[in-house]
């Protein structure tokens, strides 16, 4: 993060010609002159801004690489693009945020996992393209800038970019007083990656007798929170606090709902290397379907069979206290997949080695055949 600013507040003093706060008078036949008003009367901070950068800094020196050149503190970032590596270098671009699963976070005081959904939502969909994550911009809006509250995020977000393999460039972080509580925040950022021109992931690439593998997901990741909330911890009353057995290790409903999102990244991009991979699908808002839709031509379907994994328990904990239906479900939520590679069949053992040797639990979930452009969800779960 470069900066703090105010972007939206409860009121600040008129400026005079020289632009200096001048104090306010009702009228000038009064004697008594009033006491100047400052930034801090309307509910803005910079010294606690300029405190939260300051913890900030040493986080996001860990996210950088060769090409960002300066450091913190200007008015924008600057990376040197190396255009000697690529032929037709095509920049892509991504962003997102995470959520009301923040309101879990803000519930439980806990900030330091957040940021890293952040970064995934926004890497993850970037490599869906092809796309090597070159460096991310944070936005962090907060109704009052708590220094170590403010470092704890930005902490998570160059955890993030550090997982990712991207630098954090630079930011904002903006105090709104009047506008969210003092305990409110909403965290933004974009990514900016690149991609050789010839190596861009497009629909047109997927081919009739090709595989699908899945890779598992960490859990809900940053999407469905507003019915996970209606849900567990509305009409379902259930205490963030409570353990849940089928989490297994103690584990809290809490902690299970801030788990943090997986970052595929770098995994990615080593599969890109290492087999011929036609296309990417990143499964966030709209479930599987909704997604794996995305990199199919019209004239072919994926056919997924869900007999060939079993989601985690939080997602049955879900349905079962909302009495959700199926197709509600995979709509909504990854159902324990979070990405999806489409690959030649000739490369699917050396795929799934890939993966397995990186520590990602994959496997072929499915395959190409003739159809329509659809995703044809077979089987069922493995349940129990």
């Amino acid at each position: 993060m470069t900066h703090v600013s105010e972007r939206s507040g409860a009121g600040s003093s008129p400026k005079g010609a020289g632009g200096d706060r001048q104090p306010w008078s009702a009228g000038s036949s009064r004697t008594q002159r009033k006491r100047a008003v400052s930034y801090a009367d309307a509910g803005v901070s910079i010294e606690a801004g300029d405190r939260a950068v300051e913890l900030l800094k040493s986080k996001v020196k860990e996210t950088r690489r060769p090409e960002v050149m300066g450091d913190l503190g200007g008015f924008a970032g600057l990376f040197r693009l190396d255009t000697k590596k690529y032929k037709s270098p095509i920049l892509a671009s991504s962003t997102d945020g995470v959520g009301t699963k923040l309101v879990i976070a803000q519930q439980l005081d806990i900030h330091d996992t957040v940021g890293i959904d952040l970064v995934a939502m926004v890497v993850d969909d970037l490599v869906a393209c092809g796309a090597e994550p070159l460096f991310l911009l944070d936005y962090i809006a907060t109704g009052e800038v708590v220094p170590d509250k403010v470092a704890e995020i930005g902490a998570g977000i160059a955890d993030g970019c550090r997982y990712a393999g991207c630098a954090l460039l630079g930011g904002e972080t903006a105090e709104h007083p009047g506008v969210l509580r003092p305990d409110e925040y909403d965290i933004s950022a974009t990514g900016v990656g690149v991609v050789e021109e010839s190596e861009i992931l497009t629909p047109d690439r997927v081919e009739v007798g090709d595989v699908v593998i899945a890779m598992r997901s960490s859990g809900l990741h940053s999407n469905g929170y507003s019915l996970v909330r209606h849900v567990l911890l509305g009409a379902g009353r259930m205490r963030l606090d409570v353990v849940i057995d089928d989490f297994g290790r103690q584990r809290t409903l809490g902690e299970e709902l801030l788990t943090p999102t997986k970052i595929y990244a770098k995994d990615c991009l080593k599969l890109i290397a290492e087999a011929e991979v036609r296309a990417l699908a990143h499964v966030t808002g709209g479930g599987i379907p909704g997604n794996l839709v995305r990199v199919l031509p019209e004239n072919v379907d994926a056919v997924v069979n869900r007999s060939t994994w079993k989601p985690q328990p939080i997602f049955d904990l879900i349905q079962s206290k909302g009495r959700i239906e199926d197709p509600e479900m995979e709509a909504t939520f990854n159902m324990g997949v979070g990405m999806f590679a489409i690959v030649s069949a000739e490369d699917t053992d050396r795929a799934l080695a890939t993966l397995t040797g990186r520590g990602v639990d994959a496997w072929q979930a499915g395959e190409i055949i003739e159809g329509s452009g659809n995703v044809q969800m077979v089987g069922q779960h493995t349940r129990g």
